[in-house]
């Protein structure tokens, strides 16, 4: 039944979802009786680490919550780079076009990403350049859990869990129309963007659509995309300056949602759709073709009795492709198809004591066709039991829970790859957690967890030329469960409008699975080989962030974080760790006027693994300023913003490209959002 919907995506067109968004705005804004003084609002409250619902503040996990005009100041054309400088996250950053978000060091198959709580299908751990088919221009919301959440969601998450929220299947009652719009122009890359998302309906049914579509340019870049220090190691000519060739991008999109809501739940389904068209950076002359179309049925039904008085249930299914285009031809193509799910029942208290059961399964089918495949088709399935409870005892708040896996990892026959092979692990997880409250005022969280991670298919069979990082891929169908435990604690302050938070983490892995260089060559391709390998590893670092109200207009922001990571085999560090990173926003409102001024300071980083470069630091400097409009019918803000006002030479260390692709030089973006 999916199947026959998702071959009819061609009916659907996001342009057509724009007429139909401005004619409900328009209409919204010429109704006498619309009140239309508020801003769009959705409930805030962080869930991804919690099935119980707490607010971010009572999370026992460190859980960072960016919604709101802080998230419409900070949208990029990437979520990795929408979140990088959030304290712990740093970004992959292929280019301006393909960039996953970085935790505490921990990137790919270590960091879920999440849409509205069911995973992401794409193919964006198993390759950098393949852009993570999320668009930050219709999230409303996004949650990012800072450490392991293996427990919850399983071992692609030991490192942590970004789960983009876009209410595109409602939850909540809605009486009329709501709904934003927003555009914008300029910056390095030339950018146009334009989306729109609305919301009608009444107290039995609403009804939600989105579109967006976004263009840009090649990018503007200050100097040689080569760095210096590249060219001195190994004579690499510095050509294309100015410019960072290939980095240009189309793209659009759009979904249409609608949920039945009752006096106690709701069961609602939607259907999206995502289209990329981008330079790959790496490589000149190739180009990266992706869609991705997905359907999603989620319902909730509470108060429902007194042994299980809530159940829970999502499910999405994913066709996604990649196509990499070379001169106008295919040469490359991913498939990955599959369906992702969970039921959770939560039980009514045993005494104080309340908590979820819950059930998992993901089944995919993954194929790379063409010479540049290095992986075979793979079929991967999973399922898996977890149980979360929390007990509050006065001043202290326990949590613990654990959770039992079973994943097949199953490669096919192979004229490339030869005879097919199958794998069987069996994960399991288990975490123990407190939060105590010293006073209104201050709090300690604590956390000790226990995470097993099944290997990856690309981790097991990869056996190829990977053009988009220049290795010759190994894997080992012979790997067993990656093994970690970790131990992280955070200080909490918070004393009306001032809050600050400190923390403090270390992991340590018993089998660490990295892609480490082998020191030779391979033949045919002429790439250095890269071997996926298993080695003992420790993280380890420190995260902080605070907001203090200096006056009734203006507050203060600082944030901070360092990370170290080692090979505990042959006690070297371990590549792409972002360096120690400090920050400080000055935010300014008063009336119509906003202003705000960010200082980001990125130090060189030194730590460097063998045979890879160091990084020079930088210090991005960024300005905004807003006007917002005293019409009555809507809101309406224009808005001027000025990235790396320094127009310093910005290389992310955390990046493979980060010695062929700069960020952007100085530029200003102008735009305008409205919501009604």
């Amino acid at each position: 039944m999916i199947k026959p919907l998702l071959q009819a995506r061609s009916a659907f067109a996001p342009k057509t979802l724009f007429w139909a968004i401005s004619c409900l705005f328009i209409q919204s804004s010429l109704a006498e009786e619309a009140d239309a003084s508020k801003p769009i609002e959705f409930s805030t409250i962080a869930i991804t680490a919690n099935p119980l619902g707490a607010e971010s503040d009572a999370m026992v996990v460190p859980v960072y919550v960016l919604n709101g005009k802080e998230l419409a100041n900070r949208r990029e054309s990437t979520l990795g780079d929408t979140l990088n400088g959030i304290p712990g996250v740093t970004a992959t950053h292929f280019g301006p076009n393909a960039s996953r978000p970085i935790i505490r060091g921990l990137d790919a198959e270590r960091v879920r990403i999440m849409q509205n709580g069911v995973g992401v299908l794409d193919a964006s751990s198993l390759s950098f350049d393949h852009a993570v088919t999320v668009d930050p221009l219709i999230i409303e919301q996004i949650d990012v859990v800072r450490g392991p959440a293996a427990l919850l969601y399983g071992g692609s998450a030991v490192g942590g869990v970004v789960n983009a929220i876009d209410h595109r299947i409602p939850k909540e009652k809605l009486d009329g129309i709501l709904g934003r719009v927003e555009g914008s122009i300029g910056g390095a890359d030339s950018q146009n963007n334009l989306a729109g998302v609305v919301d009608a309906g009444t107290d039995a049914i609403v009804i939600h659509a989105d579109a967006y579509t976004r263009k840009t340019s090649d990018l503007d870049i200050d100097g040689f995309a080569v760095s210096s220090r590249k060219a001195r190691a190994d004579g690499t000519a510095r050509e294309n300056k100015g410019k960072l060739v290939n980095s240009s991008a189309d793209s659009e999109g759009g979904a249409l949602g609608a949920s039945f809501l009752f006096d106690n739940g709701y069961l609602g389904a939607s259907y999206s759709g995502f289209r990329n068209n981008y330079g790959t950076v790496a490589e000149e002359n190739v180009r990266a073709d992706m869609r991705s179309d997905r359907v999603d049925v989620a319902t909730e039904f509470r108060q429902l009795g007194n042994v299980v008085n809530r159940v829970k249930a999502r499910m999405a299914y994913t066709d996604y492709q990649h196509q990499e285009i070379e001169d106008g031809e295919v040469g490359t193509t991913f498939n990955n198809t599959g369906v992702e799910g969970s039921v959770e029942l939560g039980h009514a208290k045993l005494g104080n004591m309340e908590g979820v059961l819950g059930f998992q399964f993901q089944n995919t089918n993954f194929e790379a066709l063409g010479d540049e495949a290095f992986v075979p088709s793979v079929n991967t399935q999973s399922k898996a039991l977890y149980v979360y409870e929390e007990l509050p005892m006065d001043a202290l708040k326990l949590s613990f829970g654990g959770r039992v896996e079973r994943v097949n990892v199953d490669a096919k026959d192979n004229d490339k790859f030869g005879a097919g092979q199958k794998n069987q692990f069996s994960p399991n997880s288990y975490a123990l957690g407190g939060l105590y409250t010293f006073s209104p005022h201050w709090s300690l969280a604590t956390n000790l967890s226990h995470n097993e991670r099944a290997p990856s298919y690309f981790e097991l069979y990869a056996n190829g030329a990977h053009l988009a990082t220049g290795q010759f891929e190994v894997g080992d169908a012979d790997f067993d469960k990656e093994r970690s435990n970790g131990i992280d604690a955070q200080l909490r302050w918070k004393n009306g409008k001032n809050s600050f938070n400190a923390g403090a983490y270390y992991t340590r892995f018993s089998n660490f699975i990295g892609l480490l260089n082998t020191g030779e060559t391979d033949i045919d391709s002429g790439l250095p080989v890269a071997q996926f390998s298993t080695f003992a590893a420790t993280f380890k670092g420190i995260e902080m962030d605070g907001k203090f109200a200096m006056t009734d207009h203006l507050n203060l922001t600082v944030r901070g974080d360092y990370v170290h990571a080692k090979n505990r085999d042959n006690n070297d560090n371990l590549p792409r760790i972002s360096p120690l990173r400090l920050g400080a926003g000055l935010r300014y409102q008063q009336g119509s006027f906003g202003a705000r001024l960010d200082v980001l300071r990125a130090f060189k980083q030194n730590r460097t693994a063998e045979n890879e470069l160091k990084t020079d630091g930088y210090s991005d400097v960024s300005a905004m300023v807003s006007y917002k409009f005293p019409v009555s019918k809507f809101n309406m803000e224009l808005f001027a913003k000025g990235k790396n006002l320094l127009n310093q030479e910005i290389r992310e260390h955390a990046s493979f490209l980060k010695d062929i692709a700069p960020a952007g030089e100085r530029a200003l973006i102008i735009g305008a959002r409205a919501d009604f």
